[in-house]
């Protein structure tokens, strides 16, 4: 980190990026999860099934986790608040024509593009906190960017639920365009002190073409299995196609002059096995809120409101615990903190194994909202600041466009596999059975971070307790 860029604690300027990076970035991942409640609805209006269905969730995903690394890139270049603008201004525009859908092919569409405008404000948003604060500052404010932007996760079950109830799901998405245009000159100001840019950088678009290709390939395939059977040629060659591409995308990846995946980075510790945490950890939560949000309407019976209402404990508690984390993470380390709090999460979710039809919300969902929200609370900001704190300054852009990428390209693939782990209909065992797999999946994230994040130490003739810039990882 730079003169330029280091900041006494709480200045105007910090206060201003904290507002920003976490208002940006809570817009985007909303957008990731406001539509679960809402799929019920948009199938009864639109039409298309299940398949829309995922794929209203996953068109977004897909351009998200695909281009967000290429996006890193971009905000290295040309500055994050420059590209933030740029995501932004798309994002509005994007959310209108979703609002304004009128057949399912056309919101697919529509979320495809959201996807690509999200992918530009997220990456941005975190590199403006690290290039802005450093130290136990840096941790507290990660905390709190994490306990907004996560908390829109849990948060968005409910909004969803108020608008299809009381509104209409076209609803969330027009409104999109408030918060950006209230934190919009707030936005512009930052862009004139922005100064944490490279013009040498390369954009590596032969890179986000064959992580497109990747991406896409494979997911169409996996949703389509569903529809169409593991024999047909629509999904078998996409699959082929997807696979290929993932595998030349590596390749090409290790050789590039200026890559946007610069696998060196997954040499140092705690950001590789970081990485494998945050791929483990975000695939259980994106599908089974995904499931859970679906089976409280449709077998539950539930209004979307009150669905959303249910889910809301969880939230609570991680905007109240996530800063205090933050902080603790910062003075202790995250290692501990990333291990229980997973495990946490996955003891929360077994315990949906107990629910029965008619469901009894306070004696089969509710305990299991509050542990997991525990869980969640002590997981969110230290696997952040133990990713971040790990990478030079000058490459936060693209490292966290890496983590942000690994998150969402969970999701992703977790929610492609709903149709084989659930079945064509979602019942009772097929909730315990995505229970089960969303359990396993965040006991492996929990066992990851136990193998492989090291606490950091101070580096000689420092006295700060994290961050970075501040630390450096034990071998």
């Amino acid at each position: 980190m730079s003169d330029a860029t280091v900041i006494a604690p709480s200045t105007p300027l910090q206060k201003r990026v904290l507002l920003v990076a976490i208002v940006a970035s809570f817009i985007a991942f909303l957008d990731g999860f406001v539509i679960n409640l809402a799929l019920p609805a948009i199938s009864r209006e639109i039409g298309g099934g299940l398949v829309i269905q995922q794929w209203v969730v996953d068109g977004y995903l897909l351009t998200l986790g695909a281009l967000i690394l290429l996006a890193g890139s971009l905000s290295d270049l040309f500055g994050r608040a420059r590209v933030m603008e740029w995501g932004l201004a798309g994002f509005a525009v994007t959310s209108v024509i979703c609002g304004a859908a009128w057949s399912g092919e056309v919101l697919v569409v529509a979320r495809i593009l959201q996807g690509i405008a999200g992918a530009l404000v997220v990456p941005s948003s975190l590199a403006l906190i690290v290039n802005h604060f450093e130290g136990s500052a840096q941790s507290r404010a990660i905390g709190q960017w994490s306990g907004w932007t996560s908390g829109a996760a849990i948060v968005a079950p409910l909004i969803g639920g108020v608008s299809v109830d009381f509104l209409s799901w076209r609803f969330f998405f027009f409104v999109n365009v408030v918060p950006i245009a209230l934190i919009w000159p707030a936005l512009v100001h930052l862009r004139k002190a922005d100064t944490d840019r490279d013009p040498s950088r390369r954009v590596d678009y032969a890179g986000a073409v064959l992580a497109m290709l990747g991406l896409g390939g494979t997911v169409y395939g996996l949703i389509e299995q569903g529809r169409l059977g593991w024999q047909s040629p629509q999904v078998l060659l996409p699959l082929a196609i997807g696979v290929v591409a993932l595998a030349a995308f590596i390749v090409y990846e290790y050789r590039a002059r200026e890559p946007m995946l610069p696998m060196e980075l997954f040499a140092i510790r705690n950001f590789g096995w970081g990485n494998i945490a945050t791929f483990a950890i975000y695939a259980a939560f994106s599908f089974g809120f995904f499931i859970l949000g679906i089976y409280l309407q449709q077998v539950g019976g539930m209004k979307a409101t009150i669905a959303g209402i249910a889910l809301l404990p969880a939230t609570l508690i991680l905007m109240f615990a996530s800063s205090f984390i933050g902080d603790l993470a910062g003075k202790y380390g995250p290692r501990w903190f990333m291990t229980g709090g997973p495990a946490l999460c996955g003891v929360g979710f077994l315990l949906l194994l107990s629910v029965q039809s008619p469901i009894n919300y306070w004696m089969q969902v509710f305990p299991s909202q509050v542990v997991f929200g525990i869980g969640l609370a002590i997981t969110v900001a230290p696997l952040t600041s133990a990713i971040l704190g790990a990478v030079p300054p000058e490459k936060a852009g693209i490292g966290s466009a890496i983590n942000n990428a690994v998150a969402r390209i969970a999701g992703l693939v977790c929610i492609a596999f709903a149709g084989i782990i659930v079945g064509p209909v979602l019942t009772t065992q097929g909730l315990y059975q995505a229970a089960v797999v969303t359990a396993v999946l965040l006991f492996v994230g929990a066992a990851a971070s136990a193998v492989g994040i090291r606490n950091p130490v101070p580096e000689t003739g420092t006295t700060t307790a994290g961050g970075a810039g501040a630390v450096s990882s034990q071998p």
